[in-house]
C-alpha cells in the first residue's frame, strides 16, 4: 500500500503495514502515551489517518535515534497540549539532536579506527601476496 493511496482512515493492520511497525507496537505506543489521539470507528476499532502515520514515523525515528520513552512521551504531551509550548518542544528536540550528533561523532571516530585496522591488514595481505608471487 503506497502512501499516495492513503486517503481514508486505515485499520491498525494497514497502519502497521504502511509504517513498518507491528500492531503490537502501535498498541504499545497508544497505551504508553506516545501517540496522539487516534480516532475510532463506531465499532471501537482504531482508524489511523495520514496525520497518525506521520506521527508514528516520527516516534519510530525518535526511538531509533535513542530518545528515551519518557522524552517521547513528554514531547507527545506537549503536542497534545496545543499551541503555546513550542519553545519547550524545540528545546527537547534540540537536546536530542545534540545527543545524536555526539553519538554520530563517536561512531565516526570508531569507524576511523576500524578503517585504519582494515588498511593495515590489507597492506599486510598484499605484502604476503607479493612474497608468494616472488617464489
Amino acid at each position: 500500500m503506497s502512501l499516495a493511496t492513503v486517503d481514508t482512515a486505515l485499520t491498525i493492520a494497514e497502519a502497521a503495514e504502511v509504517t513498518g511497525v507491528t500492531t503490537h507496537t502501535l498498541r504499545y505506543y497508544e497505551r504508553d502515551g506516545l501517540m496522539l489521539a487516534v480516532d475510532r470507528a463506531p465499532s471501537g476499532h482504531r482508524r489511523y489517518t495520514e496525520r497518525d502515520l506521520g506521527w508514528i514515523r516520527l516516534v519510530t525515528r525518535l526511538r531509533a535515534t535513542g530518545m528515551p520513552i519518557r522524552e517521547v512521551r513528554a514531547y507527545a504531551d506537549l503536542v497534545r497540549a496545543g499551541d503555546g509550548n513550542e519553545a519547550e518542544r524545540l528545546a527537547l528536540l534540540r537536546a536530542h539532536r545534540d545527543r545524536v550528533r555526539a553519538q554520530l561523532a563517536e561512531v565516526a571516530t570508531h569507524l576511523e579506527a576500524i578503517e585504519f585496522k582494515i588498511a593495515a591488514y590489507e597492506t599486510q595481505a598484499l605484502a604476503c601476496l607479493g612474497e608468494d608471487t616472488a617464489v
